[in-house]
Formats: structure tokens, sequence, C-alpha cells
């Protein structure tokens, strides 16, 4: 499987230490479609969650149920992470649209500080 920017699949994320988001999860891959096409063997992702919270941006970034993303829920922005190829356990589940990942992109900008 080839993971596309924009894209939300599995991922097992355990062993999680502290704060890490754990359990299999859904997680959005962030990183260049450069890397992915080429067969980089890791990818990087951001955690997503059921759990929502209120006014938690840019911290977090909401998304509405769709596909097979069962619920809506919110990309944990402040937990990038690189992981193996080989935690991603599913196909497909759904898919950003182009401004959700241009605003999500925005949010992952100032969580980093490079505005």
């Amino acid at each position: 499987m080839i993971p596309e920017r924009g894209g939300i699949y599995l991922a097992n994320l355990i062993p999680s230490r502290g704060t890490e988001p754990g359990k299999t999860r859904p997680c959005v891959v962030i990183q260049n479609e450069l890397l992915n096409e080429s067969g980089h063997p890791s990818t990087v992702i951001l955690p997503v969650t059921s759990n929502l919270l209120d006014d938690a941006a840019p911290l977090r970034f909401s998304l509405t149920a769709r596909d097979k993303l069962g619920k809506n829920s919110q990309v944990l922005v402040d937990q990038p992470r690189t992981i193996d190829n080989t935690r991603l356990s599913s196909g497909l589940l759904a898919t950003l649209t182009g401004i959700e990942l241009a605003q999500l992109e925005e949010f992952l900008k100032i969580v980093l500080g490079f505005e």
C-alpha cells in the first residue's frame, strides 16, 4: 500500500509513551507525495481522535464523518509522528479535501512555529 497525502488510514500506535496517543486509530498522512510515491519506508502522520473538544484550534482540526471514517473527529495537530509503514493497517478510510488539507497545513505551521 502506498499512503497518500491527506489520506486517513488506520495505524497501530502501540506502544505509546506519556501523552502520546496510542492504540489503533485513524491517522492523516501529512508526508510529501514525493516520499510516498518513492516507496519511503516510513510515513509522517497526525493521529485522529473521536474525543472532541470545543475551541481547540490550532491544536485540533475538526473533521466530519465520511466514507469509512464513521464518527466526527479531530486531528491532533500537536502530535505529529513518523511511523514505519508496517504500522498502517488498513486501506484508505477517507480523504481530506484540498481546502481541509490547506487549513490543516496552516494549523500545523502555527504549532511548529513555521509562521
